[in-house]
């Protein structure tokens, strides 16, 4: 009896060996070679380590960030919900590819049933039994045309995307986290910033109002001062108001409170992150988890295609078992006791409206939509690394210029506060001097907090802060999740 069962199974595997997905052909990458040259980007460098592969412990300085990025990789809850979408398509898989091999179960029943009289044949009130024990294998579709591999390949490839999915929000992840924290800390530097010019401007209408009592400072000058204290005031309730607010964007990304022990966040005119080397564009093909996703779910919609095909085909399903039947149950094991059933099923299609067409005509549209998002994550991947290379020549170009204009600022400062203490020089110019100081210091805060975003978007756009350590990470292998059919 299992013998007749297991030759029934190796059977229909063997017949299954039938594919009719297209064969995969990786689209050509719609950029070009080399990224863009000229007066905004800098030389071309070595890439010695790729971004990539860089940990992020490497990449980001500062262990105040270190520790929040750590802790939003434990407690971010997008970066949850990638994760279980892993296991969900994970077990989808595990479901479509159960349907390859057939379903063996065993049923045992029994049954007594009391006839009367008026409904027996012998006009005798009687009472029947039997018992049954069998084994066998119900509905298993015999995959001649690969209908169902297609299926399972789709399933897995669609698993493998969602894997990608999962680096591609810890990458995001890490990157929001950083340039959430610099943000933060800009805005406290601001913040001070303002605090300080504002006993200055305070001190400033004092002393004006004081000059204004003897006659020295006329209505004019104390007007003046005032503006510039109440100028002062609502830049101070301003960033009193993005602080706040930037911890509160913290706390979400990291999916808790932000710890009370953080290190000493370091300036942010500290060397705050690491050099990165750019590579090739042909190396994002490879490093970007959006890209890699993308082509899992274009292999995805190609399998597809393949279960398409084979609807047009007939379709065999076997229903078989055997065991024994007795009407007693100490006989049910006896000779002469057994029985069995082979019951075969073709479904051949002949005419549906054109129903079977239109769905592959569907899947193959699906599939050159596939292409085409392909296609857009690579120019986007393309672009975003363009535009970092642009930024951070012209960033650091920038940021010396402007503090040059700082310097230059502090010296007018100082000059004109000094020929306004000695009388050479009205109010006016110094209450100008301490204006253009105070918007140059601001700016001088903004662009290096831009250079420094830009810097993590670009490390973010190469690919980098998927791993911790700096080590090279073994690349995901394509092998499906470990199968529980029993």
């Amino acid at each position: 009896m299992s013998k007749s069962l297991l030759s029934l199974a190796i059977t229909a595997i063997a017949l299954s060996g039938c594919s009719l997905i297209p064969d995969y052909q990786q689209p050509q990458a719609p950029v070009a070679a080399q990224f863009p040259q000229g007066p905004a980007y800098s030389p071309k460098e070595a890439a010695n380590v790729a971004a990539a592969e860089q940990g992020w412990r490497q990449f980001f300085h500062d262990p105040a960030l270190q520790q929040l990025i750590q802790t939003a990789l434990e407690n971010n809850r997008d970066l949850k919900v990638a994760a279980l979408n892993i296991d969900a398509y994970a077990a989808q898989y595990q479901i479509q590819r159960a349907d390859l091999f057939p379903a063996v179960s065993a049923n045992a029943s029994g049954s007594r049933q009391r006839t009367p009289a008026r409904m027996s044949q012998t006009g005798e009130a009687g009472i029947t039994s039997q018992y049954s024990a069998t084994v066998g294998v119900s509905a298993y579709e015999l995959d001649l045309f690969g209908r169902v591999r297609s299926l399972s390949e789709q399933a897995l490839q669609t698993y493998f995307s969602s894997e990608e999915a999962r680096r591609s929000t810890q990458i995001s992840l890490v990157a929001s986290v950083a340039n959430a924290y610099m943000t933060w800390q800009a805005d406290k530097e601001l913040l001070k910033l303002t605090q300080d010019t504002l006993a200055a401007y305070e001190e400033s209408y004092r002393l004006t109002s004081r000059s204004n009592e003897v006659g020295v400072a006329s209505a004019l000058d104390l007007s003046q001062a005032r503006t510039s204290v109440e100028n002062a005031r609502v830049q101070l309730a301003r960033y009193t108001r993005q602080v706040a607010q930037d911890e509160n964007s913290l706390t979400l990304l990291l999916g808790t409170a932000i710890p009370s022990n953080l290190p000493a966040a370091q300036p942010l005119s500290a060397n705050l992150l690491s050099e990165l080397p750019a590579g090739l564009p042909s190396e994002l093909l490879q490093r970007r988890p959006d890209i890699l996703e993308a082509e899992y779910k274009l292999k995805a919609a190609n399998a597809n295609i393949g279960a398409a095909r084979a609807a047009f085909f007939p379709s065999i399903s076997l229903t078989a078992n055997a065991g024994t039947l007795s009407p007693d149950l100490s006989g049910l094991f006896k000779g002469g006791s057994g029985t069995w059933l082979f019951q075969p099923q073709i479904n051949l299609p002949i005419f549906n409206a054109g129903s079977l067409r239109a769905s592959l005509d569907y899947s193959k549209i699906q599939k050159d939509i596939s292409v085409a998002q392909y296609e857009k994550s690579i120019q986007t991947a393309f672009q975003e690394v363009s535009d970092g290379l642009a930024a951070r020549q012209t960033y650091n170009q920038q940021l010396q210029a402007q503090r040059d204009f700082v310097n230059a600022n502090q010296d007018y400062y100082r000059l004109a506060e000094r020929r306004y203490r000695i009388g050479v020089d009205s109010n006016l110019t110094f209450l100008d001097a301490q204006r253009s100081l105070f918007s140059a210091q601001q700016a001088l805060i903004t662009d290096r907090l831009s250079q420094l975003t830009s810097e993590v978007n670009l490390y973010k756009a190469l690919g980098g802060g998927w791993s911790e350590q700096t080590a090279k990470n073994e690349p995901l292998a394509e092998k499906a999740p470990a199968l529980h059919l029993f």
